[in-house]
């Protein structure tokens, strides 16, 4: 389970930003998370408050933003959900694309009180 280090990677990187900014409080942590990235939201959302746990995290609200897997077909151009169609261009069936979005994993944003 690679969510761990993830999770991990974010409460250091939010720690370093909030020490680098004076930030004292942070309310929540907004995550892209794409369907192609081999990473699994439940699993974030069940570790976060285990990892988060005795840092300025702790108490705080991971969200995630779910981003969908799109393809464009080398072949036909048409633009296409990856997993919705098991990675075949619905338009001419062609097996060979570009990944457009999807694969990332990143903090969008760090949500501190006003």
């Amino acid at each position: 389970m690679h969510e761990i280090g993830i999770v991990r990677q974010i409460r250091r990187t939010v720690e370093d930003f909030a020490a680098e900014n004076g930030v004292r409080e942070i309310r929540e942590v907004v995550v892209d998370c794409g369907e192609l990235s081999l990473v699994i939201p439940k699993y974030l959302q069940e570790l976060y408050p285990v990892v988060t746990k005795g840092s300025i995290l702790q108490g705080t609200t991971l969200r995630i933003n779910e981003i969908p897997g799109l393809a464009e077909c080398d072949d036909c151009d048409e633009i296409f959900n990856v997993v919705e169609h098991k990675g075949y261009c619905p338009n001419c069936g062609s097996f060979d694309k570009t990944i457009l979005s999807g694969k990332e994993c990143s903090i969008r944003e760090i949500v501190v009180p006003e």
